[in-house]
């Protein structure tokens, strides 16, 4: 048994070894390093870098319905400095873009669109994601839009 124990430890010691060469190696779960190997640093793999936050990402289409014109960038930037900004003081980032996306319809719409990236630290996060929400329907219902995309992930974030 011991003998099995460390032949699995070799293993897993060679594809975590493997993976660091980018072959994309995948270890099987039940190992102590496959535990540990997606959440420790690349640089000094025995430690964790950072804090414990969530990032969330919102997709803000400028396409408008019933014939009116698109969100001009002069609106979508005063949206920001009124509705987000003020709800996330400490900094975020905006990527502008294009999206596609299909309508109630069954429409194929393309857009320029803008991509928010927001920090926070875990243990705001339900403060945050009221703040998130009442963002996300603002723009809904100023712009009569269907809907603002979002995703969330927990991060380890270091500054």
């Amino acid at each position: 048994m011991a003998l099995a124990a460390l032949v699995t430890s070799a293993f897993a010691l060679l594809l975590v070894a493997l993976d660091r060469e980018g072959s994309g190696a995948v270890l099987p779960a039940h190992t102590p390093a496959a535990q540990t190997a997606d959440v420790a640093p690349a640089a000094g793999r025995g430690r964790e870098r950072g804090d414990r936050y969530l990032e969330t990402r919102l997709f803000f289409g400028t396409g408008r319905h019933h014939g009116n014109p698109p969100i001009t960038e002069e609106e979508f930037h005063a949206f920001l400095d009124r509705e987000i900004t003020p709800r996330f003081p400490s900094g975020l980032t905006l990527q502008e873009g294009y999206g596609q996306w299909r309508d109630r319809e069954g429409d194929i719409n393309g857009e320029r669109s803008y991509e928010l990236i927001l920090l926070y630290p875990a243990d705001t996060a339900r403060r945050s994601d009221a703040a998130i929400e009442e963002i996300r329907r603002a723009y809904t219902s100023r712009w009569d839009l269907e809907s603002v995309g979002r995703v969330d992930h927990y991060v380890r974030v270091d500054f």
